[in-house]
């Protein structure tokens, strides 16, 4: 996976390569798809939610620039695996899933797989963030949204990175902004295909 889907395909940041060599993807997904759990291609975790496939979970993390001592928010924990991965990069990873089935699945998984104890799963609408750990130094949203929550940005820090997808139901373009001395610059890395936000600032 590593070298043919991540390497090839230009992930190079080599601790983002470490971490998704160490998390045991198998672990994550469902038991009836963990002979395909390194293909390239997003695989169904249940509740019409999908494990995102590495290349997208390593372009992402990627684009966030940890360098280890950060506070990353997560929206969308989904089975845990990108959580994983970013608790891997980061100091401390809050990971928010507003089903309550998949947040409880993605704290079984990280309990199992990924023993480093900084990562936090917590039950809500992730659309709004998580205000009470604000301001993170990472921020990334694992659902397309149809535009850019303002919560989101608020509680990004300056300086601070918002990885996100954003554009129509079926299809968005990944956009990743850099927050620095109060401007935030967008660029976009790829087009892209997630699953929908929901809740109050997503897809109603």
């Amino acid at each position: 996976m590593v070298d043919t889907q991540l390497r090839r395909r230009g992930i190079r940041d080599e601790r983002v390569l470490a971490a998704m060599l160490e998390i045991p993807r198998e672990q994550f997904v469902p038991l009836e798809s963990r002979l395909v759990a390194y293909q390239d291609a997003p695989i169904p975790i249940g509740e019409g939610q999908t494990i995102s496939q590495p290349y997208m979970t390593a372009l992402m993390a990627e684009s966030l620039e940890l360098r280890g001592g950060e506070r990353v928010l997560e929206v969308g924990a989904g089975c845990g695996y990108a959580a994983a991965v970013l608790g891997q990069l980061a100091a401390r990873v809050i990971t928010l899933e507003i089903i309550p089935r998949l947040a409880q699945l993605a704290r079984d998984n990280l309990r199992r797989s990924f023993r480093d104890g900084n990562v936090r799963v917590v039950a809500g609408d992730g659309s709004g963030g998580y205000a009470e750990e604000a301001p993170y130094d990472a921020i990334s949203v694992a659902a397309g949204a149809p535009e850019i929550p303002a919560a989101l940005l608020e509680q990004l820090n300056d300086p601070g990175i918002l990885v996100i997808p954003v554009g129509a139901l079926d299809d968005q373009e990944l956009r990743v902004l850099t927050q620095r001395s109060g401007h935030v610059e967008s660029r976009v890395p790829t087009l892209c295909r997630f699953v929908p936000l929901r809740g109050g600032e997503g897809w109603r």
